[in-house]
């Protein structure tokens, strides 16, 4: 299989927190002396950059006129997006006080967090949210779905005809008719279900500086302190030689590009994957042994 595929964007939402109904919450927000209660829809459009259409979070700017945009977006341009005028260092201090006084529920509420925060607060948890969508581990294409491990299951399986096994062992053949040919980096991916979750074995050729080299690494479909409780072997050889890897499956969290980068799999050089295939330079032939064990607490 080579590289290539059609382009993917989006994310994908689980069904199954789709049909559970979210509380409705309103917010109370303190103005000078009265207390006035607005919709989070209501805040949340003043607070909604007019650029970049994102939350926006102190310091907001704003331009003589009293149009406001986040800090990001002031740094590209040099005028308002809405009256034109030029843009001085104004800040909305007003605006920020709202925002400061304003409790809102997390981003990733649609995967399944229901738990509320200060405005403040809530960047800090959503960069290390359990409900936020994972990125598509497939390598081959230009892949931008994210979503649960469910949907970015049958996401693989409908769009990228990734195949799938039950078991924690497996013998993974690559077949290569030309393997002098490194330009087009090829990879294989594989999904294994076993211990109740899903592991992808990842094989490839690629360039390591001007040695052609081939690699096999395993990530796992779910969080970090998940995957510790994991550990693989994989294993290549043939006329009595054999090299072994023993490691621990790294997250999806981390891209494909940084396993692959941080050499964390079994590394073949191509000259000994030509000897495993029986020393023909016309053809590869691999055989790939793995095994996945949970590690004994």
């Amino acid at each position: 299989m080579t590289r290539g595929g059609s382009t993917y964007e989006g994310v994908i939402a689980p069904d199954t927190v789709e049909s559970r109904p979210m509380p409705s919450r309103k917010v109370s927000i303190l103005i000078g002396e009265k207390n006035g209660a607005a919709s989070n829809t209501a805040v949340h459009e003043l607070l909604e950059c007019p650029v970049c259409m994102n939350i926006m979070y102190p310091p907001i700017h704003q331009c003589p006129n009293g149009h406001t945009l986040c800090s990001k977006c002031k740094s590209k341009v040099r005028s308002c997006p809405i009256c034109r005028q030029e843009l001085g260092n104004i800040r909305c201090l007003a605006l920020e006080r709202v925002a400061e006084s304003l409790e809102v529920p997390c981003r990733y509420q649609i995967f399944g967090c229901q738990d509320i925060f200060p405005y403040q607060s809530r960047l800090r948890h959503e960069q290390s949210c359990g409900f936020r969508p994972y990125n598509c581990p497939y390598a081959g294409a230009e892949c931008h779905v994210s979503g649960s491990i469910p949907s970015l299951i049958q996401h693989l399986k409908n769009h990228h005809q990734v195949d799938m096994h039950d078991g924690s062992t497996f013998n993974h053949r690559y077949v290569k008719t030309d393997p002098q040919d490194f330009e087009n980096a090829t990879w294989m991916l594989t999904l294994f279900n076993c211990f109740g979750y899903q592991f992808c074995l990842h094989f490839e050729a690629f360039n390591l500086g001007r040695a052609p080299v081939y690699m096999a690494f395993i990530r796992f479909m779910g969080e970090e302190h998940d995957a510790r409780k994991f550990s693989y072997s994989l294993e290549v050889g043939a006329n009595g030689r054999k090299l072994t890897w023993q490691g621990v499956p790294r997250s999806i969290r981390d891209s494909h590009k940084t396993v692959r980068d941080s050499m964390d799999g079994l590394i073949i050089h191509k000259n000994m994957a030509l000897f495993f295939s029986g020393g023909n330079s016309r053809e590869l032939k691999l055989k790939v042994a793995g095994r996945i064990w949970k590690v004994q607490s």
